[in-house]
């Protein structure tokens, strides 16, 4: 599963009873106020005997080691242990010790595993499947681009290989395949994110998806200019209109059963802002904005390959957002898929447009559930920071998958649809404004224009996550520089427990 043909998203995940062959054996380490500790305490005995735990301890906290989060610390390996080194990775206050805190320390190991080909370890001890979630998405690069002197060396290359103690061959073994699997999806989105515009555009983003579907058993059907003009997808092509590559939509669809889940993502492929154009500072980062169609896209794939009992349809909107002579202006008037005319006061507010005309789309298949997930708003970020997606939708639905996200580390954040600001996007001259008058709000305001599209006694659920699916700062935990995936495992794990029902 990878959006970049002919290339590894991550190492290889296996389990092993012994460390056999590998260069490198990573631990855990959690801190007190006596220093230090390994962790976990009682598991490998045959092993980490009591002997080696101590000479492995001394070594540690000879160098500094306080077992403070992430924290990353590589000594010699005692003699005997059959390693040439020790990585011992910070897990915090062993109370406080969680998956989550398993999966952003053995993120932060795999980062700092680049150059290793084989690490062995014990933090399968604590966690088997967070502990391979981290370490595949912490190991994971994107250097498709670089060539030349600039292409990664020897000594640079992510970790090839993982091996995961565990106390019998028999153990864990649905518990890597999930995580695995998982990882895998999350990484595919994070190569469509960081694929650059350059080269993923809305036809070659279409044919991208089409092919990985089509690969997974898949029902694909795509949409081109002129379909779309033909029936009636205004909102699309309102947006796609000002660039040379028109835009497309994408419906792809899981067939496993009832009960039918709807998923759209934001594809906008690069976002100028259109007429209303935006600062050129920083506007590399638009990149990201398909952000939410790639998390969509690797969701659906990724029901399929764990054979999900319910029905998963992706319908995708994909445009590429430009000023020139043929880009629609602040002031036009479209119509979108169904009926419905919107005025378009700022044209950099057009991610809520193509998702208008998906959801409507999506509702004709009378799906149970409608989830859209978007790079939708810059007031997603002043509200709620670069890292917790905002979650708004009919009460019980936004609650349910904001618990879910929190379950899972994605940390999503349940927000209201307040009433007063509905009257905001009226228009003087067409059914709905594409903004509001004013900045109060605007996370909540976009949510209250995409509820109008969907249909009557639908669960649904409008993830803004503008900042969460691109991270511009330094790697933490198990997330990197530029795509982070977000919020697929947010998605999957909530189509699981619609499953489940």
């Amino acid at each position: 599963m990878t959006a970049v043909a002919d290339r590894s998203l991550g190492p290889e995940l296996v389990r092993t009873e012994s460390i056999g062959e590998a260069d490198v054996l990573v631990i855990g380490l959690t801190s007190s106020e006596d220093g230090p500790a390994i962790a976990p305490a009682d598991t490998f005995d045959d092993i980490l005997d009591s002997d080696t735990r101590d000479a492995l301890l001394t070594a540690l906290r000879a160098v500094g080691a306080k077992g403070k989060s992430e924290e990353i610390t590589r000594v010699p390996a005692p003699a005997g242990l059959g390693v040439d080194s020790v990585l011992a990775v910070g897990l915090g206050a062993a109370d406080k010790m969680d998956a989550e805190q398993v999966r952003k320390s053995a993120g932060a190991a795999g980062r700092a595993l680049a150059g290793v080909a084989t690490a062995v370890t014990t933090l399968s001890g604590l966690d088997l499947a967070a502990a391979a979630e981290g370490f595949y998405l912490g190991a994971y690069q994107f250097s498709a681009f670089k060539s030349g002197k600039s292409a990664p060396k020897p000594g640079d290359q992510p970790v090839a290989r993982v091996e995961f103690l565990v106390p019998d061959q028999g153990f864990g073994d649905d518990e890597l395949f999930h995580a695995q699997a998982v990882a895998e999806a999350v990484a595919t989105a994070r190569d469509f994110v960081n694929t650059p515009p350059s080269h993923l555009y809305p036809a070659e983003f279409a044919d991208r998806a089409a092919e990985l579907a089509a690969a997974a058993g898949l029902q694909v059907e795509i949409l081109d200019e002129k379909q779309l003009e033909a029936q009636g997808y205004g909102g699309i092509l309102g947006v796609g209109k000002g660039s040379s590559r028109p835009p497309r939509l994408i419906r792809i669809t899981y067939a496993g059963g009832d009960p039918k889940v709807a998923l759209i993502g934001k594809g906008i492929t690069f976002d100028t802002g259109g007429i209303s154009i935006k600062p050129a500072q920083g506007m590399e980062n638009m990149t990201s904005d398909m952000g939410g169609a790639a998390a969509v896209i690797a969701t659906t794939l990724l029901a399929a390959r764990l054979s999900l009992p319910l029905t998963v349809t992706a319908t995708v909107p994909m445009a590429e957002n430009m000023p020139s002579a043929t880009a629609q202006r602040p002031g036009d008037v479209l119509t979108q898929y169904g009926g419905t005319t919107v005025e378009v006061i700022n044209t950099d507010a057009e991610g809520r447009l193509i998702l208008a005309d998906a959801i409507v789309r999506a509702g004709e298949d009378e799906p149970d559930y409608i989830i859209d997930v978007a790079t939708l708003t810059g007031a997603q970020m002043v509200a709620l920071g670069t890292r917790t997606p905002g979650v708004m939708g009919t009460d019980e639905f936004r609650d349910r998958i904001a618990r879910i996200s929190q379950g899972i580390g994605e940390n999503a954040w349940p927000m209201p649809l307040p009433t007063e600001l509905r009257a905001d996007i009226n228009s003087k001259i067409a059914d709905l404004a594409n903004v509001a008058p004013h900045r109060w709000g605007g996370m909540l305001s976009a949510g209250l224009f995409l509820k109008e599209f969907v249909p009557e006694g639908v669960q649904w659920a409008h993830l803004d996550v503008a900042g969460p699916a691109y991270n511009t700062g330094g790697a933490f935990g198990y997330i990197g520089k530029g795509g982070t995936g977000v919020p697929v495992r947010t998605l999957i794990a909530t189509l699981e427990d619609i499953a489940a029902e």
